[in-house]
């Protein structure tokens, strides 16, 4: 038996436990009841992920930010700004910011004058 055990990869505890399991309750007893190990319990269901993109494709013009609470108050079902961001990211329906490249001048545009002049930053 432990040479089996062995090969099997399975510890000479495991193999008793079952077959103590065995004992009390016969073959129903040795099936595992343990919680599904894949199941995480806060991981949003694809229903509702594929509810929150068909609500983003009916409002392009909406952040994430507005489709979250737009998904709250329509479907009664609360979903964060973060989770509905990284479910729009992932679809590839975010649209990246605008940046607008700053570059500054040699001299400020409205320089100062006197000494009692407030000093400024232009940037343009």
């Amino acid at each position: 038996m432990k040479r089996t055990l062995d090969e099997l990869n399975v510890p000479r505890s495991t193999f008793y436990r079952w077959y103590r399991q065995y004992q009390e309750d016969g073959p129903d007893g040795v099936i595992d009841h343990r919680p599904n190990p894949r199941q995480i319990w806060n991981r949003i269901p694809p229903e509702v992920r594929q509810q929150v993109v068909d609500l983003a494709l009916e409002h392009p013009d909406r952040s994430p930010r507005q489709i979250a609470w737009l998904f709250t108050d329509e479907k009664g079902h609360f979903i964060s700004e973060s989770s509905t961001y990284r479910i729009l990211k992932g679809y590839d329906l975010v649209e990246s910011p605008a940046f607008t490249v700053v570059s500054a001048a040699d001299a400020f545009k409205h320089p100062t004058h006197r000494i009692n002049e407030l000093w400024q930053t232009d940037f343009t």
